[in-house]
């Protein structure tokens, strides 16, 4: 009886580190739409590529979702940046001093993943690189966590001064602007 107890005891110290994990965190994973697969919003191997076809352009009401399981916000589906064909002259995107805060030079991909240590969409940050989300991408941002989304950075061949910040937890991306250290 003696031995059972202490088997029972130690297998409660053991399991104590599972039950005090950061609840908030666990349900992020659970209900972000990903179906208990935290992989499935591993950022892109690569950004998009500059876009050649007829520009669209969207309005507010405009419903990104290509299949009923994706989100409404420009996301990517596979290889395909899915809301990125507004084409090189979008005025929404059109910046009159373009790197007039300098280039990031951070490293851009799915090999550099950065953790948001704070702020907001007017100006968050990590490593102490600033930035801020462009004025027509600020509804997409709404469900963004600024203490702790994870994102990558890719370079954007479509609009000049703008980078795209890819959310890992939601799997969707806006443009950025960097607003240097």
């Amino acid at each position: 009886m003696r031995a059972a107890q202490i088997a029972l005891t130690a297998l409660l110290i053991c399991s104590l580190p599972a039950l005090a994990q950061d609840r908030d965190h666990d349900r992020d994973h659970r209900d972000n739409g990903n179906h208990g697969n935290p992989h499935r919003y591993d950022p892109p191997s690569r950004g998009p590529k500059e876009y050649h076809g007829n520009p669209h352009q969207y309005d507010e009401r405009h419903d990104f979702r290509d299949r009923d399981d994706h989100p409404n916000a420009p996301h990517v589906d596979g290889r395909r940046w899915v809301g990125h064909d507004t084409g090189r002259h979008d005025e929404h995107y059109r910046v009159e001093r373009a790197w007039e805060h300098g280039r990031f030079d951070g490293g851009f991909g799915r090999d550099h993943r950065w953790r948001i240590e704070g702020g907001g969409p007017g100006r968050f940050w990590f490593n102490g690189w600033n930035w801020t989300i462009a004025p027509y991408d600020m509804g997409y941002v709404n469900d963004w966590y600024w203490d702790r989304d994870d994102v990558s950075i890719y370079q954007d061949p479509d609009h000049v001064g703008w980078y795209l910040a890819y959310n890992m937890r939601l799997g969707t991306y806006v443009h950025v602007m960097f607003m240097g250290r």
